[in-house]
């Protein structure tokens, strides 16, 4: 996790009460409270979804408010929660997946998230169907041209900073900026605008595991009661939006969600993670003997020669047809292996590369 822009956040003066008590509803309540959420739903016409932090603690990823958030526990003077992870290794949860089938079956028309860890992207939610209120851990854009570029590893800084990289537009090549809000940083133009239109067109806005206080982003689903629409939220803890919602639901998201996909007939997909890296051999200039050469192998992200590989922990490197040669153990990046060899010919290189295991996954 970006525990950086944790702390950051930390200082905002606009926390709201801290350590709120979680709330269940009875399961008969719950059952009838879900069986209710989807028939609302079912009946909708321009559904749009509004995320917070509790969408991803399933995923490994801490809340905020809590009794166990990153800020209930800083402000006890006991730092950042221990279950926190980085972000590159959580995976989607049910809610995520779900939320990708709902668009997919065209029930769903928007997602508006305050959560920076990419899970929607990586979930499979169109771009084009996000707005990413506090920016994106994965996402870098080009301040000049307005290119976007997401990353398989988390950019280096936050607050809206320069990053290492240039944009691969041939007449920009200006330099990318990272696209997580510092606390003083005010919200993107472009995502806010958008996430209000899309408001004020849902019949329905469906507020997933947020507290909805931090301003002014809690104000946006709101919106959508201008034109008659209906706001649900779906949070352990009560929020200040309670009182202007049809339906409020005190259950974990996944379980609710869950329940809302059966009662729709609608099955939640897998989450298929797919990591993508490239080899790259160079032969360089022979040497003053003939009979030898130099040559290097580098095992590198498609994001860059400097860019790390954060779902790899080792390389190996072996040469079945030359028994004579020793695996190559690469364990630290860059996964760069320099050879002066003879030229006596060998049939194949052999890469194997030991990648990270998740800590949490789609159903964990």
């Amino acid at each position: 996790m970006s525990i950086g822009y944790a702390q950051k956040l930390s200082d905002k003066k606009d926390v709201g009460t801290l350590g709120m008590p979680e709330l269940f509803d009875p399961p008969y309540n719950l059952q009838q409270k879900v069986e209710q959420l989807a028939v609302i739903i079912q009946k909708s016409k321009y559904l749009v979804v509004f995320t917070g932090a509790g969408t991803s603690t399933s995923c490994g990823v801490p809340d905020f408010r809590g009794p166990k958030g990153i800020w209930t526990l800083q402000r006890q003077g006991k730092g950042v929660p221990e279950a926190s992870l980085p972000f590159d290794r959580a995976m989607p949860s049910l809610t995520h997946m779900a939320l990708v089938e709902l668009e997919k079956a065209g029930i769903l028309k928007f997602v508006i998230s305050q959560n920076v860890d990419g899970l929607h992207l990586k979930s499979g939610i169109p771009r084009e169907k996000l707005a990413e209120l506090h920016g994106n851990s994965f996402r870098e854009v080009c301040p000049s041209c307005g290119m976007e570029y997401l990353r398989d590893f988390e950019v280096e800084t936050i607050g809206l900073k320069n990053t290492p990289r240039r944009c691969v537009e041939e007449k920009c090549k200006a330099r990318l900026r990272d696209t997580v809000l510092d606390c003083e940083d005010e919200l993107p133009g472009k995502e806010m605008n958008l996430a209000e239109q899309q408001c004020e067109m849902a019949d329905m806005i469906l507020c997933l595991g947020t507290s909805l206080q931090i301003t002014p982003a809690c104000d946006i689903p709101l919106r959508a009661l201008r034109n008659g629409g209906k706001v649900v939220i779906v949070n352990l803890q009560q929020t200040p939006k309670d009182k202007d919602a049809s339906l409020v639901i005190h259950g974990l998201v996944d379980e609710v969600i869950s329940g809302v996909m059966s009662y729709l007939y609608l099955r939640i997909p897998p989450f298929v993670r797919v990591d993508v890296f490239q080899i790259v051999f160079t032969r360089c200039t022979r040497l003053s003997d003939k009979r030898f050469m130099k040559w290097r192998l580098r095992v590198a992200s498609i994001h860059g020669q400097n860019a790390p590989l954060p779902f790899v922990r080792s390389v190996e490197v072996s040469f079945p047809g030359r028994p004579e040669l020793k695996v190559a153990t690469l364990s630290k990046q860059p996964f760069l292996l320099k050879r002066h060899l003879s030229l006596q010919s060998f049939d194949q290189i052999v890469i194997r590369a030991e990648l990270l295991k998740r800590l949490r996954g789609a159903y964990a």
